[in-house]
C-alpha cells in the first residue's frame, strides 16, 4: 500500500520557498479524496509526519489544514512546533472554545495561520495570536485585501497570497503587503507517493479501549504497541520528534513513559482514526512479530548478556526495509534507538547482530551460519529451535 500527498510550495518576496503546504490524497490522481476533513488530516499527519522517513518539507515549514474539531483537541501538539504551520480552516467557527485553543497553541510556540479568511469582527479576538493570513487571490478583491493588511498593522501577521498565477497578480500582491505568495504562477501541487505501514485493526480496538480508562495500564498498552510493527515504528518516530528525550530509547515502555498519558492518549487516537478503514497487515508484519518475539526469547532462556527489550525491538525492526520501501539506514536514522541497536540492524554487528543473523539464517536453512552465530551466542542449536518453535506458537495465538 502506498500513501500520497500533494505539497505546493510558499515563497518570499525573493521567491525563496519557505515552506510547502501538504494537501492529502489517497491516489496518484492529484485530486481530494471523498473524505471526511477530520479523516484527512489525521491520515496526513499519520502517514507523513510519523510512517516513514519521507521529509515531504525538505525541513522547512509544513502548512496542514486542521479541522475545527481537531483544533479543540489539540491535535497539532502531537507535533514538533519548530516546522508546522497550523492551518485553522475557513468553515471554523470563531467560538470561545476554540480562542481557547488557539491561545493554547499559541503560547507553546505554534506558528498559526488563518486559511481562505474573509475578514469577520468575530475573528477580532484571535488576531493576536495569528502569525499568517491567507488570502485567495480569486475571491478577495487587491484593494480589499490591501486595506485589512493596513488595518493589522498593529498585530505582528504576515500576509499570504495564494492562488497568484500571473507575474501581474504577483506584483500586485506584492505592493498590497503580502510578504509571502503560493500559487500557479510558482508552481502547481507536486505528488509524491511512499510506501505505507498499517496498524493491526485489533491491536487498535484494544488500545483504544484502554486509552479510555480514566488510568492508562502502560503495561498493558506496551502489550499491544509492541505486538505491531507499524504502531511501534510509529510511536518511536512520535517520541523522537516530540523533542520531550535527552538519551536513546531501549524499550517501548520507557517511550510510553516519556510520553505521559495526555500524549500517549493523543498519540493513539490519531492514529487509530487515520487507520479506521484500512486493510490488515500483510505477511511481513507476522514475520516481524515471530522475530522479535523469538530473540526476546533467546535472549530470556540464555545466559546472553542482553535486555530482552532490546532484543524485541531489533527483531521487529529488521523488517522495516522490505515493509516501507525504503533503505533501512535512513529509516533508523529517524529513531531514538542506541548505536549498538542501529548496528545490530544495518550491519550486523555484536551480540544482537549475531541473534538476528541466527534468525535470518535458520528461515533459509543455511545451517551452518545458524550454527556459527550459535558458538559466538553461547547457545546451543537444540536451545535455538526451541525458543523458534515457541515463539511461532505465541504469534499463532495473537493472529487467533
Amino acid at each position: 500500500m502506498y500513501t500520497y500527498v500533494a505539497r505546493q510550495p510558499i515563497l518570499d518576496l525573493s521567491k525563496n520557498t519557505i515552506g510547502y503546504e501538504l494537501l492529502f490524497r489517497d491516489g496518484p490522481k492529484n485530486t481530494f479524496p471523498l473524505v471526511e476533513a477530520e479523516e484527512a488530516t489525521s491520515r496526513l499527519l499519520s502517514d507523513h509526519f510519523l510512517s516513514s522517513y519521507c521529509n515531504a518539507t525538505n525541513d522547512k515549514l509544513g502548512f496542514v489544514n486542521f479541522p475545527q474539531q481537531s483544533l479543540l483537541n489539540l491535535v497539532p501538539t502531537l507535533f514538533n512546533p519548530d516546522n508546522l504551520v497550523v492551518e485553522i480552516l475557513e468553515d471554523c467557527i470563531p467560538s470561545p472554545e476554540l480562542l481557547v485553543a488557539i491561545k493554547r497553541l499559541a503560547k507553546l510556540g505554534y506558528k498559526l495561520a488563518l486559511d481562505d479568511f474573509e475578514p469577520n469582527p468575530d475573528w477580532t479576538p484571535f488576531l493576536p495570536y495569528i502569525d499568517i493570513i491567507k488570502f485567495d487571490m480569486r475571491t478577495m478583491p487587491i484593494l480589499k485585501a490591501k486595506l485589512f493588511i493596513r488595518h493589522c498593522e498593529k498585530y505582528n501577521i504576515k500576509f499570504l497570497a495564494e492562488k497568484v498565477e500571473t507575474y501581474e497578480e504577483f506584483e500586485q500582491a506584492k505592493e498590497a503587503g503580502f510578504t509571502y505568495f503560493q500559487g500557479y504562477f510558482f508552481s502547481k501541487p507536486e505528488m509524491l507517493q511512499q510506501r505505507a505501514i498499517q496498524p493491526n485493526q485489533l491491536a487498535i480496538i484494544q488500545l483504544y479501549q484502554e486509552i479510555s480508562a480514566p488510568s492508562v495500564d502502560f503495561n498493558t498498552v506496551e502489550k499491544y504497541i509492541t505486538q505491531d510493527v507499524s504502531l511501534s515504528y510509529k510511536l518511536l518516530r512520535f517520541v523522537n520528534s516530540s523533542s520531550i528525550i535527552d538519551k536513546p530509547i531501549t524499550s517501548f515502555k520507557q517511550a510510553l513513559v516519556y510520553l505521559g498519558e495526555t500524549k500517549l492518549r493523543q498519540f493513539v487516537s490519531l492514529v487509530a482514526v487515520a487507520h479506521a478503514t484500512q486493510h490488515k497487515p500483510q505477511s511481513l508484519y507476522t514475520l516481524s512479530i515471530h522475530r522479535a518475539r523469538l530473540c526476546e526469547l533467546i535472549v530470556t532462556k540464555t545466559d546472553i548478556e542482553l535486555e530482552p527489550s532490546q532484543a524485541f525491538l531489533v527483531g521487529l525492526f529488521s523488517l522495516l526495509e522490505p515493509l516501507l520501501d525504503q533503505p533501512l539506514e535512513t529509516l533508523i536514522q529517524h529513531l531514538p534507538i542506541s548505536i549498538e541497536i542501529k548496528q545490530a540492524l544495518t550491519e550486523r554487528k555484536g551480540l544482537l547482530g549475531k541473534l538476528i543473523l541466527a534468525i535470518e539464517s535458520y528461515e533459509k536453512a543455511d545451517w551452518s551460519v545458524v550454527a556459527e552465530c550459535c558458538r559466538s551466542l553461547n547457545i546451543t542449536e537444540k536451545e535455538f529451535t526451541a525458543c523458534y518453535k515457541e515463539s511461532a506458537k505465541w504469534v499463532d495465538e495473537i493472529a487467533k
